[in-house]
């Protein structure tokens, strides 16, 4: 005997401080300012936000803290309980001028194409149904083929291994600057992300 009806679906949101060339991480401050603005502007039946937290914009540091709040929503879940935890990462690419929807991560630790069972670190989201989803919003997104090679990259590959053990779903979005896009329509692009998720699980 299982849960009845569909999942609830757990967003777990996370961002990134400050880093060399970047003096304002606009995640940092879309993922401080996320919960208010999802309280005013509220979520699809079924769509919860859980975390938000901004993490620190280097591989040692971010890393140690990702798995504690990993272990800490899995913590929170009851075994039979009817819940999706998705991990929702956020990042800057300070020379786009659009949102971009990550497919995958590369390992650039040991291999950069998959290894020889065929294993690659890729969402388990339809991207193609979440892109749909926000360009018929208005937004200006783009699908991509690589979250880049600093720790952007580090911290998906790290969540898409951890969701893929724990049955839980990750993916990962660039926005860019605020000087590109500012910060309300920013915030109302992540808003329809939230929405656009659990459509697609």
């Amino acid at each position: 005997m299982g849960s009845e009806g569909p999942k609830e679906v757990i967003i777990n949101v996370t961002g990134f401080k400050k880093f060399h060339g970047v003096a304002e991480n606009p995640t940092e401050t879309i993922v401080n300012k996320l919960k208010d603005f999802v309280a005013k502007k509220g979520l699809p039946a079924g769509v919860k936000l859980g975390s938000c937290t901004v993490l620190e914009t280097a591989g040692v540091g971010a890393l140690p803290m990702l798995e504690k709040i990993f272990e800490s929503s899995i913590s929170k879940m009851d075994v039979i309980s009817n819940e999706l935890v998705v991990w929702l990462h956020l990042g800057v690419n300070g020379a786009a001028i659009n949102f971009a929807i990550e497919r995958q991560a590369i390992n650039e630790a040991s291999f950069l194409c998959p290894d020889e069972l065929g294993w690659q670190p890729e969402t388990s989201f339809s991207v193609e149904a979440i892109h749909k989803f926000l360009t018929k919003k208005g937004h200006d997104v783009t699908i991509s083929e690589d979250a880049g090679r600093f720790v952007c990259n580090y911290v998906y590959y790290q969540s898409l291994r951890s969701a893929e053990h724990k049955g839980n779903k990750s993916l990962f979005v660039h926005v860019p600057p605020f000087s590109r896009i500012n910060e309300e329509t920013q915030l109302q692009f992540i808003a329809s992300l939230l929405e656009a998720i659990p459509l697609a699980c």
